[in-house]
């Protein structure tokens, strides 16, 4: 029996990729004007030190969000534009369980808890680094889990997912 038999939760998707850099124009002269994403929102946080375009491919289930950030003070933490490829994000379809059951096998995850995310939806971070408290982290990828609507969990159930 494998370690991760009985999970409680299911990772559906992609949700998102976040990609940062130190001008935002710049992001948006490959992926919007380059290779026609389509922007639907902005979103600005001190706290977070990010000021983020979110743009967005496909359409239903298969739509992915591509966040576009530049930090607000490149010299302040979070550092949102280092690494480049700054998280990825996956839709899961029970949220609470699966921080409860990844916590309880060794995963670490990044302050916060579950919160509110940019796009409205409750989300929490993977750690991209393990410690000795809890060892698994992302091998330096910051991973965000986002809780799936029940539209999204219901389509990717229907796929068979």
């Amino acid at each position: 029996m494998s370690a991760m038999s009985g999970r409680p939760f299911r990772i559906l998707g992609l949700q998102q990729i976040a990609v940062g850099g130190t001008s935002k124009e710049r992001l948006r002269a490959l992926w919007v004007d380059c290779l026609g994403l389509t922007l639907t929102g902005n979103y600005v946080s001190e706290r977070e030190n990010v000021d983020e375009d979110i743009a967005v491919l496909g359409a239903g289930v298969a739509k992915c969000e591509v966040d576009l950030m530049q930090p607000l003070d490149p010299a302040k933490k979070p550092a949102v534009h280092d690494p480049p490829l700054n998280h990825v994000g996956l839709w899961v379809d029970d949220l609470p369980r699966a921080v409860e059951w990844l916590a309880a096998r060794g995963v670490r995850f990044a302050p916060g808890g579950i919160r509110r995310g940019a796009s409205g939806f409750d989300i929490t971070f993977i750690h991209p680094k393990g410690n000795i408290e809890a060892p698994i982290g992302g091998e330096g990828v910051l991973i965000e889990l986002v809780q799936a609507p029940p539209e999204v969990v219901a389509a990717f159930a229907a796929l068979g997912a």
